[in-house]
């Protein structure tokens, strides 16, 4: 796997709030085909880079990387169009409409004036039975009969609908109780194999260690260490959290 180009790749990225550097010069890289986890506590900068993917708080300074090719995250557009999609923790869901409706929301299909329920279905039908899906038993039932788990499965299917190529995952697992954590994960590692860029935000160190191939860790908005999750434990991941361990991150290689 690692021989493989990173289909998403940030070099030496910024971003400040007037006088506070939320992000400090940071270097981050994801796989295709792979899990990679972004962990750190409270006010380490994970959402500022996030949202900075996402185009919705362009970084200030540094270089992003699509495909190895330099490119330009000005508004959420932009990183749509190359086929990065973010799932956050409030999944954007309509409760009043159904999962094919949840799924098309603002990107309808029409077959002249009419929308195409039909094709829409059909649609959304594929890409839950591509990810091994079954615990949706209507493509008709509304969102606001869903439990936790369904309406997280729901959110990841729109965001592989559009063949995205990297599907970021905001606290995927939160609130979520065990048997539909571990559903959830299962369609994580789906996506993977499937081969997507998969970057999972969790506080959550289980999750972390059963799903991901690697761990970055950011420490008030520096990148304190990348590591391959099978060579590392939850105890160095969390002395890094805390700052108590500090590497530097280089995108040529991997702290060991």
């Amino acid at each position: 796997m690692e021989s493989l180009s990173p289909i998403l790749e940030v070099r030496g990225v910024t971003k400040s709030f007037g006088a506070v550097d939320v992000l400090q010069g940071i270097d981050f890289s994801v796989l295709p085909g792979s899990v990679t986890a972004l962990v750190g506590d409270n006010g380490a900068g994970k959402s500022t880079l996030i949202k900075g993917l996402a185009g919705i708080q362009p970084f200030d300074g540094g270089k992003i990387f699509f495909e190895d090719k330099e490119v330009e995250l000005d508004d959420p557009r932009a990183a749509a169009d190359l086929g990065i999609e973010v799932v956050y923790q409030d999944l954007a869901l309509c409760d009043n409409l159904d999962i094919v409706q949840n799924m098309f929301l603002g990107r309808e299909l029409k077959r002249g004036v009419a929308l195409d329920e039909a094709h829409m279905e059909s649609r959304a039908g594929e890409t839950l039975q591509s990810l091994s899906v079954r615990t949706v038993s209507s493509l008709r039932q509304k969102v606001s009969s869903l439990s936790g788990g369904q309406r997280q499965t729901v959110a990841i299917a729109r965001s592989v609908l559009w063949n995205n190529k990297v599907v970021i995952l905001d606290e995927p697992t939160a609130a979520l109780g065990v048997a539909q954590t571990e559903q959830v994960l299962a369609l994580v590692r789906r996506l993977a194999d499937a081969g997507l860029g998969v970057v999972i935000i969790s506080h959550n160190l289980q999750d972390v260690f059963q799903v991901a191939d690697y761990v970055y860790v950011l420490y008030l908005g520096t990148m304190v260490t990348r590591l391959r999750v099978e060579e590392t434990n939850s105890g160095e991941v969390v002395e890094y959290i805390t700052g108590g361990k500090t590497d530097l991150v280089s995108q040529d290689g991997v702290n060991s």
